[in-house]
């Protein structure tokens, strides 16, 4: 088992709880983990991704080489493109379509969409609008996991654990709302990758 992963998107996402909960996750079926992360200068708003590595044999390097990575784990359109030299050929690129706009020369939507389309791989749904639906917007990040979740090689259940385990802490409430937002983003996308 081998999966390299980009995570990407802007401070304050969650995307470091998303590598966090697949870290603790992989850890519990005994696979080899390495990551390394870059804070878009550990502002709100910045630049934030990761790699990371999970595997069955032993990993040597923390960071992911051009066409290696199996996939792209995006909250912001533009930011999976960022990464798009990294993606492997038969890579999937998995992220909410609801752009983040923070720069002033965002590109416009349609050609962000344009660019995506061109990739053969691709799951994109607004997340935010589900993890409404489910529970509450700031569990977009745990529907794009539930989403990306089909495309990594560790059982569903174990990721929920994980999830649990993170969010315990705050209460049941707020584990059973994240994992309502985990299931919801997997269903979605095992329905689009028909």
């Amino acid at each position: 088992m081998k999966s390299d992963i980009v995570l990407a998107g802007v401070g304050g996402q969650g995307i470091l709880t998303i590598a966090t909960i697949l870290g603790a996750a992989a850890l519990n079926e005994n696979l080899h983990l390495k990551q390394a992360e870059v804070h878009g200068m550990s502002q709100r708003g910045g630049d934030v991704q990761s790699n990371l590595r999970l595997s069955s044999d032993p990993i040597h390097s923390d960071l992911i080489p051009l066409g290696g990575a199996d996939l792209i784990v995006s909250l912001e359109p533009m930011e999976a493109l960022r990464y798009l030299p990294f993606l492997s050929e038969q890579g999937w690129i998995v992220t909410n379509s609801l752009p983040f706009v923070n720069i002033d020369n965002y590109p416009e939507m349609s050609a962000v969409e344009e660019e995506l389309a061109r990739c053969p791989r691709v799951v994109s749904f607004d997340m935010e609008a589900l993890a409404k639906e489910v529970a509450s917007a700031r569990s977009s990040n745990l529907v794009l996991l539930g989403a990306a979740s089909p495309f990594i090689d560790i059982e569903p259940e174990k990721i929920e654990e994980a999830v649990r385990a993170l969010f315990i802490p705050k209460g049941e409430k707020i584990v059973e709302a994240n994992i309502a937002a985990f299931r919801a983003g997997r269903e979605r996308a095992l329905e689009i990758k028909k």
